[in-house]
Order: C-alpha cells, then sequence, then structure tokens
C-alpha cells in the first residue's frame, strides 16, 4: 500500500518501544471524553493523562451520540470509569454554521448532494453541552455514582472551560 508508506513506516518506529503490550483495555484513571475529531485537540495531555488512562470518544462536534451513548454505558460498566467529560470547543466547524450551510458546503466539497444527510450543526454550544451532559445523567444504564462534567475547550488558550 504505497499511498501509506509513510505512516506504516512511523508505525515500526513507534513499534520499536510500544509500552502497552498486555495491557487490559481498562481506563486506569476512571476517565471517559467525548470530544471533537478536530485536529488541534489532544484529549490526554490537556487533562495530564497517558495512554491507558482513559477512554476517549470522537466524533464532529463533540456531541453525545447515540454510538457515544453506547461507548459511555460501556465504560461505566465494564471499564472502571467513573467520570466522564462532555467536550466542545470553540471555532468549532459544526458550530460555524447553520445544518443547511454545512450541508451545502459538504456538498459542494464533494462533488455530490448532501441534502440527505444530518450533519449535527450546533446552534448554540453551551445549551448543546448542558444537553448532552443531561443525557448521560439521565441514561438508565449509567448510575447516579457517575461525575459528568460538560466543557468548552479553548484551542487558543488550550484551557478548559466548565459549562455544566
Amino acid at each position: 500500500m504505497p499511498d501509506f508508506d509513510d505512516l506504516l513506516a512511523a508505525n515500526h518506529e513507534y513499534a520499536e518501544d510500544f509500552g502497552l503490550s498486555g495491557f487490559d483495555g481498562i481506563a486506569h484513571a476512571g476517565i471517559a471524553m467525548v470530544t471533537c475529531m478536530d485536529s488541534r485537540i489532544d484529549p490526554l495531555r490537556m487533562i495530564g493523562l497517558e495512554p491507558g488512562d482513559a477512554k476517549i470518544l470522537r466524533n464532529p462536534g463533540g456531541r453525545v451520540t447515540d454510538a457515544a451513548l453506547v461507548a459511555l454505558v460501556m465504560g461505566v460498566t465494564l471499564l472502571q470509569v467513573r467520570r466522564i467529560l462532555v467536550v466542545e470547543h470553540t471555532r468549532c466547524a459544526m458550530a460555524s454554521a447553520s445544518e443547511d450551510e454545512l450541508k451545502a458546503r459538504v456538498g459542494a466539497a464533494a462533488g455530490n448532494d448532501a441534502s440527505w444527510m444530518t450533519l449535527g450543526a450546533i446552534v448554540d454550544q453551551e445549551n448543546t453541552v448542558r444537553a448532552d451532559v443531561l443525557r448521560v445523567k439521565t441514561h438508565p444504564l449509567i448510575g447516579d455514582d457517575i461525575l459528568v462534567g460538560g466543557f468548552i475547550y479553548d484551542v487558543d488558550t488550550g484551557l478548559l472551560n466548565p459549562v455544566a
């Protein structure tokens, strides 16, 4: 796969001193985070953690989707997650335009109609974070003993700002 040679070479270098062999898959710091796929976000480092400490769930906008909820349920019931962070961020593409505007931009970039697809534009980030935190807190398979917090990460300062 010549198109991936650079990445495979980097992987071989990474594997030379790979330290997670035999890891049990438990969130050793008891943390799960739902955040955006934005490449400016380094989820573990921004909260002082290392690989193996947390479960990281990423998607456009950092939303608590149905799939994210399944992962959170697995985390709290089977993988020792005790605290959940819901983290959106400043200057997010998902919060930069309406649903219709995002569909038009995606359609233009793809050269295909995207009007049929739900993208999940975010109109009000703080209210969206609050709603997603509530969605996690009220899930019947996520116990009342699980701590859930909502934040907006500032991509220009590196600071997490509490919302909910």
